[in-house]
């Protein structure tokens, strides 16, 4: 398969990021062609839809063995499911699938870029393909959601100091409060006197989780040796 095009976002590490596409939309990302796709009449009609699907390579190690069960994170790290039944990034081929919002098509000097919303990538992941979202086809609201139904409602309150909050620049607080309050502890783990630490837009932000309360307790940036 051929890379057609990466994309920036502001997650340099894989710790802290969505569990799902288009479950936090303040999280913002660029989709930047690579040479051989620049080209404008390659996204022709693209600005005519609100979403797009990407594919895309998941950044681990190549297994060499097949792993027919996984432990998905949401049910404890303890319990097995088949990995077919699952979105886990350890597969036979680790290719990922999200759903995005197109926030805009810009035609530029470097080709086209795609801004989009409701980001679950790291920073310069390898994008293969992209698909319009057809809602006609694309959506079930009536489908059985299995066994990740239990964890989509939960969610942490997020104290975290004006002065923490005001290092970031204004467009990008209220997706820092969303994906700190979207948990992005291992669910696994709960323990309230460990400090744990998620890279986002350049800082480092290290908190603590007591029940259903998330606070921060530093933010300093990241390291550029």
């Amino acid at each position: 398969m051929k890379t057609i095009a990466h994309i920036k976002t502001d997650f340099p590490e894989k710790f802290g990021i969505p569990r799902q596409s288009s479950r936090l939309y303040d999280l913002k990302g660029e989709i930047l062609f690579t040479p051989e796709f620049r080209h404008p009449d390659a996204v022709k009609g693209l600005d005519g839809f609100d979403y797009i699907w990407l594919l895309w390579k998941f950044d681990v190690p190549e297994k060499d063995n097949f792993t027919a069960t996984v432990r998905p994170p949401r049910l404890g790290g303890n319990v097995r499911m088949g990995v077919f039944a699952t979105r886990s990034p350890f597969r036979p081929n680790p290719i990922g699938l999200s759903c995005v919002h197109l926030d805009s098509v810009e035609l530029t000097g470097n080709g086209p870029v795609l801004k989009v919303s409701g980001v679950d990538m790291k920073d310069g992941t390898e994008i293969l393909d992209i698909k319009p979202y057809l809602p006609s086809y694309d959506s079930h609201p009536d489908a059985k959601e299995g066994f990740t139904k239990d964890s989509i409602d939960h969610h942490l309150e997020v104290n975290i100091s004006d002065d923490f909050l005001a290092l970031f620049p204004r467009e990008k607080r209220a997706g820092i409060l969303g994906l700190l309050a979207d948990d992005p502890r291992p669910s696994y783990q709960d323990d309230p006197e460990r400090i744990y630490g998620v890279a986002f837009a350049g800082y480092n932000i290290h908190f603590k989780v007591n029940l259903n309360l998330l606070t921060v307790t530093d933010v300093s940036p990241i390291s550029r040796s």
